[in-house]
């Protein structure tokens, strides 16, 4: 079931009840694509509809990018907080309770899951899928530069703001692949916050959000225990 969390295109969430039951942990689902409007939430669907398999109510949200009006600087951030607070209030709707819940985003996604946990403190847990955990790296032809609108020399406030490592009482795991070549492992590796490394041996960038591969095991474990 989509709703609408505001005016613009992108701002929607997409609803799944759980398979049996109500009142079930509610996983709210941050898509990557390195923030760019060209990756959209369809790609981790599959991830949402078994996770409401194995018995969660799943939120997955969609949010201006870069390339689009209002993407970027500061329309992302502010659309995903929006967006996590959204779905939680209308958790109950769709057999969720907000109490219980789970941010689990996937490589971009994954730096704004860890990014919201310092935003919103009562969350039960969040966890990176092969999280861009660190914004002081050039990955995919300057894709940082293009979501903060510039370097952290130019805005050195921006910066300190989107940093995934900000703290928070909020646990944050990381799982991550170790043969990633387009999120490398060694940024979850030098992640400066406290955080539980979970690495996945010869498991690349995409294996954490694919239910039929073997690492999603290992992510649906870790969804659970947090729970």
């Amino acid at each position: 079931m989509r709703r609408r969390y505001g005016d613009a295109d992108s701002q929607f969430v997409d609803f799944r009840r759980p398979a049996e039951g109500t009142g079930r942990p509610l996983v709210v689902m941050i898509h990557g694509g390195f923030w760019r409007v060209r990756y959209d939430l369809k790609h981790v669907t599959p991830l949402c509809a078994a996770l409401a398999a194995a018995g969660f109510a799943t939120a997955n949200i969609e949010y201006r990018r870069v390339g689009e009006p209002g993407g970027g600087w500061p329309g992302t951030f502010d659309d995903v907080k929006l967006a996590v607070g959204f779905a939680r209030e209308q958790a109950p709707q769709y057999g969720g309770d907000s109490s219980r819940t789970v941010v689990l985003g996937h490589s971009a996604g994954g730096h704004l899951a860890l990014w919201v946990a310092a935003e919103i403190p009562d969350l039960t847990a969040v966890i990176g899928l092969a999280p861009v955990s660190s914004l002081h790296q050039t990955l995919s032809d300057n894709a940082v530069a293009g979501l903060m609108g510039g370097t952290p020399t130019q805005f050195p406030d921006r910066y300190a703001y989107a940093d995934p490592a900000r703290p928070t009482p909020v646990p944050r795991v990381i799982i991550h692949g170790t043969a990633d070549d387009i999120v490398p492992i060694a940024l979850s590796r030098d992640y400066t916050a406290p955080a539980r490394l979970i690495e996945i041996p010869g498991a690349d960038h995409f294996a954490v959000i694919a239910p039929k591969h073997s690492a999603w095991q290992i992510v649906l474990h870790e969804v659970t225990a947090v729970l």
